[in-house]
């Protein structure tokens, strides 16, 4: 408890929160029509490779989305950012209520819901922007929590729907922003670690090999949550023949781990190590989901399953988003974008391998092969670059170097202070 005190008190803990709840309310967002995705496919009459490909827009604008708000917030402040994104999530919600009633305006939907995806760097940078680096990742995985707005969508879309239709629920949903936009105007403060620098040197991270290990690790970690967190109810539905809410539920008690574990991946990761956190979580997400895909006949052990696999997931991001800052000291909002953006567009992969799993194989699980496969290549990978990186900016297993001060240079390493 001591501890937490000290972490509370070494930074500004009202923009912690509203960076929580704005990106908690976004993510919620985001993944509506994942959500509401029973709904949907009974109104419209969709197929399995339809289904996977309407849950997979908003996943992919979200993510395209993301590296331009980014470079946005270093122009204009992360906290204007986000009430400048909110805003737009407002707009495009009420389009969704008054306009929305074709399978074509759900597609063009996904892509307006694309907007509140974007949250995620932002989000995290001004939330862990007034907390020194060995708090950091404590920090980024209190804001990074915020990916729970899915236990927040699948718990009360699918009642909500069940009773007003699901185009009310845009309509419903555009009132709830109304909160995170009052805190963070009233709460938040711009943290003072904000960089005026060229544009070059914002995206300098896009021209190193580090900001695509990172970007292809993530798509394992939050691809991967983004998508199953969005395919769930719509897998559920079909596999065990529950009903629309009960799929909402059980994708809740899914997604409600990989939520509450980002926080405590991001403090395991401040104290062994990103390293060495990232490689037992991809271990973790490849064998959960194989099991998975073969525990298809009970929907209790499958569900067990996938509450391990999503607090691998959740575990996983935490962990990654705790080296980000320690790589990118100085970009951490830009640098985040990026590899958000690379990661989401992971997260669109994953709906259309099980759709077309399900439609070409009439099975789902050569759509979870698939992506534990991508997960253990990943694996391989880290534990390459890792030689590399342990030899450079971190200390060995991932930790933050003592004393390591920002550097000067573009490439925004941290620079170890040298020892007598």
């Amino acid at each position: 408890m001591s501890n937490f005190k000290t972490f509370v008190r070494s930074g500004h803990w009202p923009t912690l929160l509203a960076s929580f709840l704005y990106f908690d309310f976004c993510f919620a967002i985001w993944v509506l029509n994942g959500a509401m995705a029973p709904f949907i496919s009974e109104t419209f009459h969709l197929s399995a490779a339809q289904k996977g490909f309407m849950i997979s827009v908003p996943i992919l604008a979200g993510a395209l989305m993301r590296f331009p708000l980014g470079v946005l917030s270093q122009y204009i402040g992360r906290k204007n950012a986000a009430m400048v994104e909110m805003g737009l999530i407002v707009i495009a919600l009420a389009f969704g209520f008054l306009f929305v009633n074709s399978y074509d305006g759900v597609l063009a939907m996904g892509v307006l819901l694309g907007i509140a995806g974007a949250s995620f760097g932002v989000a995290l940078s001004l939330g862990s922007g007034w907390f020194p680096p060995k708090y950091k990742g404590l920090a980024m995985g209190i804001a990074g929590a915020g990916n729970s707005g899915t236990v927040l969508a699948v718990l009360f879309a699918p009642p909500l729907a069940m009773k007003f239709g699901w185009q009310a629920v845009y309509g419903l949903a555009a009132f709830t922003m109304l909160l995170p936009m009052a805190v963070m105007w009233f709460a938040a403060k711009e943290p003072p670690d904000r960089e005026h620098q060229s544009f070059r040197e914002h995206i300098a991270c896009l021209f190193e090999k580090d900001g695509w290990a990172f970007s292809l690790i993530y798509i394992i970690t939050f691809g991967g949550f983004i998508g199953l967190a969005s395919f769930l109810p719509t897998y559920f539905y079909d596999q065990f023949k529950v009903t629309k809410v009960e799929a909402g539920q059980l994708t809740m008690l899914a997604t409600l781990m990989g939520s509450a574990v980002r926080v405590v991946g991001g403090y395991i990761s401040d104290r062994i190590g990103g390293i060495n956190t990232l490689s037992g979580v991809l271990l973790l997400v490849a064998g959960s989901l194989v099991m998975c895909g073969f525990a298809s006949s009970s929907v209790a052990l499958t569900t067990l399953l996938f509450m391990l696999c999503f607090a691998a997931l959740g575990a996983g991001n935490g962990a990654l988003f705790q080296l980000v800052p320690l790589r990118w000291p100085l970009t951490t909002a830009v640098a985040g974008s990026m590899i958000g953006e690379i990661g989401a567009l992971g997260g669109g992969f994953l709906p259309n391998a099980m759709g077309q799993s399900k439609q070409i194989a009439g099975t789902y699980l050569w759509g979870f092969v698939s992506f534990a496969v991508l997960s253990l290549v990943m694996l391989a990978m880290l534990r390459l670059v890792q030689i590399r990186w342990t030899r450079t900016w971190a200390e060995k297993g991932g930790r933050a170097r003592p004393g390591a001060a920002p550097a000067s240079s573009s490439s925004g390493y941290a620079k170890p202070e040298l020892s007598a």
